[in-house]
């Protein structure tokens, strides 16, 4: 017999909600569906919750995430792979996730070892940046996505780019309803007699119930026996955020509209039983949403499900589910129309009679038992395909599958005087003025990419960098740092780490040069800056310092001077690391903070000239002791700089900044290209992909539409501010697995 034990991650009853509902009446549907094949089936879940509520839940629930807990994320899905299921289905709406516009539900599926089935409520025609990241990054680790209209399955292949072979339509489920007699449930109700009207679901100002009390005006002055029942409770999170102000203002209306024995409210959250009684009650059903962009309504599709006369605005899920005379629509706060609309119904009962026959019939093919056979088949087949793609099984990452190199953001946050060191968003921040550090980042990457690719505008930037550079050097051959935007200069001395940052990109450019003209200023500063390597004390300074001295002695190998001053420079870093090193805790320090792969890196230059094996072992210890830390969870997880990494306690999670994963992709390279170890080239093309979603919480740093990259992962998600280090770390690293690939394709 095939077994079925499906994880489920949704809100849940008796949380009032309507996914809660969903929820349980699908996983009811799916254990209790009735196909051909055997299965034994078997459900849990782990329910949603904003706060900690302390439900009473059902025996069902099995395990809780606190809603902006991140870390009860990574713990669901630690549990869920240990609980033997097969099978994880969530259920997404944007609102019941913590993070920004609910990133965290990324931390779960990326941490998740069995397949997944993502059930989206909501799908937006003109999403954030975040959301259409959220929606892309789940459909891909996704087997199968599931929406409940047709609009929804165009929009996922348009505008996020899922593939329709992923994309199944399985419409909202409805109970069972039985098609009754309506004089006897008015009876029951009190409303016999009565011209019934009929709105429900969670209050909230999106339910333009206020264009429904307006257009009653007209309709009670033909209609004296009509009455119009709002059914339901405020929506908790409107409740929260401003009380019963919505409601207060529907009563105001009631009274100002002198409709006060027309309408009633019932303010409760109803089982379905209930509610069906109450839509076979109704003569008619409103839903006068004021928002086109709702994909699933589950009280529309309970209304047709009942056989109800449905008349509604046209938002999305309206339109599709009511076409071909399954109900009548009206344009968004038109009430004078639903006053001729409603006056016109209740006139014609036979026409009502139409619309309920048309609604019932399209209803049944929706029953929940009909549902649930629908996802057993799909989830049948998802198990039955369980060959669960394994990112870069390869260790190979597809040159077809990256971005396009583009140095757009880069030439936006370019002036004449040198590219602007911050920000806001994608627009560069002028108050925050230049920086040694990313000029010289600048410069480094320019030259990178004119050497790789010949690019056009790398040439065109690049003597901008250089130029800078020149303009901040002292007289004694040291560099200033900070130049604000009206050209004043904010330091006497910069930092040992832009002296390094400096050196490391004029001897790449020596290396590399585009011209001779850049090349011999690049020589003269660098003469002339030659006199404070040797006093340089910051290991991450000597590191960036050797870098430099590596690609000059590329070009100049017969400079013993130089060569002397790499060993003496190559010695500080060792004996440093000597000193501080134990047998759990090999490094330099007491504490990992940032660049950290660029000191082995510098090592492995050191010992590509040097050829001293002391400096290999150092180098590869360092970088074993980085990779144990940094790869836990088989993708990249950087130290945050909220508190780093001090010995003997816990790393910080957040927040992971782009130049360290960018400092682990060139160490690794470089690592690779010394030993020959694969498994580094594995960790390279990783350490690549945390810019492009492979990291806690599976979300992109890069952005595709402005060609930068965000300035960190933050506990909710994205930091959207887009500096010149954050992109210039992305491009270096992108630069570098050009090459990277070049070579291993070429090899293979």
């Amino acid at each position: 017999m095939k077994e079925i034990k499906i994880a489920c991650v949704s809100t849940f009853l008796p949380r009032k909600c309507g996914i809660a509902t969903f929820s349980n009446n699908l996983l009811n549907a799916i254990l209790k569906a009735d196909i051909k094949d055997d299965f034994n089936k078997s459900a849990y879940v782990i329910a949603l919750e904003k706060y900690s509520n302390n439900f009473n839940y059902p025996e069902i629930v099995k395990n809780t995430i606190r809603q902006d807990y991140q870390l009860d994320y990574i713990k669901a899905a630690k549990y869920i792979n240990y609980s033997h299921a097969n099978l994880c289905i969530i259920q997404h709406e944007f609102g019941i996730f913590g993070g920004e516009s609910g990133t965290y539900i990324l931390s779960l599926t990326r941490n998740l070892n069995i397949p997944i089935i993502v059930v989206f409520h909501t799908v937006l025609k003109e999403p954030s940046y975040t959301q259409k990241a959220i929606i892309q990054k789940l459909s891909r680790n996704a087997d199968k996505v599931v929406v409940m209209s047709k609009l929804a399955v165009k929009l996922l292949n348009t505008i996020y780019d899922v593939p329709k072979g992923k994309i199944t339509k399985i419409e909202h489920g409805v109970p069972d309803f039985k098609f009754v007699n309506r004089r006897l449930t008015k009876s029951k109700y009190n409303l016999k007699g009565k011209k019934v009207l009929l709105t429900f679901g969670l209050l909230n100002r999106n339910k333009g119930i206020e264009i429904a009390l307006k257009s009653l005006v007209e309709v009670v002055k033909k209609h004296k026996n009509v009455i119009y029942i709002i059914l339901g409770k405020t929506h908790p999170n409107v409740v929260k955020e401003s009380g019963e102000e919505y409601r207060t203002y529907l009563h105001g209306l009631v009274e100002k509209y002198s409709l006060r024995k027309y309408v009633y409210f019932y303010d409760h959250f109803v089982s379905d039983e209930e509610l069906f009684n109450y839509l076979s009650a109704a003569d008619i059903y409103i839903t006068p949403y004021l928002n086109k962009e709702q994909m699933t309504s589950g009280s529309l599709a309970y209304a047709v499900g009942a056989g109800a006369a449905v008349i509604s605005t046209p938002y999305w899920h309206a339109e599709e589910l009511l076409a071909k005379g399954r109900g009548v629509l009206f344009n968004f706060g038109d009430y004078q129309t639903l006053s001729n609309i409603l006056n016109n119904l209740l006139d014609n009962t036979n026409e009502l009679n139409s619309l309920r026959k048309k609604a019932y019939d399209y209803g049944r093919k929706n029953i929940w038992s009909e549902i649930g056979k629908q996802y057993i088949v799909l989830i049948s087949d998802v198990l039955e395909k369980n060959k669960k793609a394994i990112i870069n099984e390869e260790h190979i990452i597809n040159p077809l599958t990256m971005p396009h190199f583009t140095l757009k953001h880069i030439d936006r946050l370019t002036f004449k005087t040198g590219i602007i060191q911050h920000a806001v968003y994608n627009i560069p921040n002028l108050k925050e003025g230049f920086c040694l550090d990313d000029n010289s980042r600048a410069l480094l990457m320019t030259v990178m990419a004119w050497n790789q690719l010949k690019d056009n505008k790398a040439l065109e930037l690049l003597p901008t960098y250089l130029s800078f550079i020149n303009y901040m050097q002292n007289d004694d051959g040291t560099f200033r740092n900070h130049l604000s935007f009206n050209g004043n200069f904010l330091d006497e001395n910069g930092t040992e780490d832009s002296f390094g940052r400096t050196v490391w990109a004029l001897g790449y450019l020596l290396r590399y040069p585009a011209n001779s003209g850049y090349s011999q200023l690049s020589f003269e500063i660098l003469s002339k800056a030659l006199p404070n390597f040797i006093k340089l004390k910051e290991v991450r300074s000597i590191a960036f310092t050797i870098s430099g001295l590596y690609h000059y002695l590329k070009r100049y190998p017969s400079d013993e001077k130089m060569m002397n001053l790499l060993k003496d420079l190559t010695n500080k870093i060792v004996n440093r690391v000597n000193d501080f090193k134990s047998a759990e805790w090999y490094w330099f320090e007491n504490k990992l903070t940032y660049a950290n792969g660029n000191v082995p890196l510098a090592l492995f230059y050191s010992y590509k000239l040097l050829k001293d094996k002391n400096i290999l072992l150092t180098a590869q210890e360092l970088l074993n002791f980085l990779v144990k830390i940094k790869f836990k969870n088989n993708y990249l997880s950087i130290i945050g700089n909220n508190g780093w990494y001090e010995k003997g306690k816990l790393p910080s999670l957040f927040a992971q900044q782009p130049v360290n994963a960018s400092s682990m992709v060139l160490l690794l390279n470089q690592a690779y290209k010394v030993t020959k170890d694969k498994d580094y080239l594995e960790k390279m093309y990783k350490s690549y992909l945390w810019f492009l979603g492979e990291n806690e919480l599976g979300i992109p740093l890069y952005n595709f539409e402005t060609g930068g990259c965000s300035d960190g992962l933050e506990s909710y998600g994205a930091n959207r501010n887009q500096g010149a280090e954050s992109t210039l770390a992305y491009l270096i690293a992108h630069l570098k697995i050009l090459k990277a690939l070049e070579k291993d394709l070429a090899h293979h």
